[in-house]
């Protein structure tokens, strides 16, 4: 069930994601674990340490405009994941 909570908000378990502990923070990276039922993500600092954040506030890197990855808002990711699946379900 986790992992397809996962994908159904385009992550992957285990998939680096970046964050800051406060505002105006230097970026870290950590891994993402699961989505709780808020909507946050909840994710292992490079401590070990587990945290969920708001996917405002949480990056992971996806392939930009010209295929470069780029660090993007997982909120973002999310709703651009949703809208693929509605034209795969046209497809059927």
């Amino acid at each position: 069930m986790p992992e397809r909570t996962l994908k159904a908000v385009g992550l992957h378990l285990g998939e680096p994601i970046r964050f800051r502990r406060n505002e105006g923070g230097r970026w870290l990276v950590g891994k993402v674990a699961r989505v709780e039922a808020d909507g946050s993500i909840t994710f292992h600092d490079p401590d070990g340490a587990a945290r969920s954040l708001r996917p405002e506030r949480v990056q992971v890197r996806r392939p930009a405009s010209r295929g470069r990855l780029a660090w993007k808002t997982v909120s973002d990711v999310a709703v651009t994941w949703e809208q693929l699946e509605l034209f795969d379900d046209l497809s059927d």
